[in-house]
């Protein structure tokens, strides 16, 4: 059994290296020569870039993510929803009653300072123009 499981990791470990023998480079980019040719290829580079950018925004970081979220969603979010449920059903009405109270003060204090606010403001033009 050790043999195997030894056998097994050397393979692991050798195995990977000969696929990389067989395979030709890509091309060789060498650098620019001239002013002329480093502007050529930063223009080139200035239009493909955003197209490769959205390449691989679309084919590799978005399924990752969207991945990471589905796994979220069902082994954290459904936890969490389940032990906060209870608690959140215990203050709901009393948040809604608040929420009525608040929401009428919010409105009369709006009332009460809005001539002011304008006035202030109308002030602050008028110093601008001046």
């Amino acid at each position: 059994m050790k043999r195997a499981i030894t056998l097994l990791i050397i393979l692991g470990i050798i195995l990977p290296v000969f696929s990389f023998a067989g395979q030709v480079p890509l091309g060789i980019v060498s650098p620019p020569k001239t002013l002329e040719e480093a502007k050529e290829a930063a223009k080139q580079a200035e239009k493909e870039l955003p197209g490769i950018m959205r390449e691989i925004w679309k084919n590799e970081a978005l399924p990752i993510w969207q991945k990471t979220l589905f796994w979220l969603k069902i082994n954290v979010w459904f936890k969490f929803y389940n032990w906060l449920k209870p608690e959140f059903e215990k203050r709901k009405q009393f948040f809604k009653e608040n929420f009525k109270k608040e929401k009428e003060e919010i409105k009369e204090e709006i009332k009460a300072e809005a001539p002011k606010i304008g006035k202030s403001l109308w002030e602050k033009i008028k110093g601008l123009i001046r």
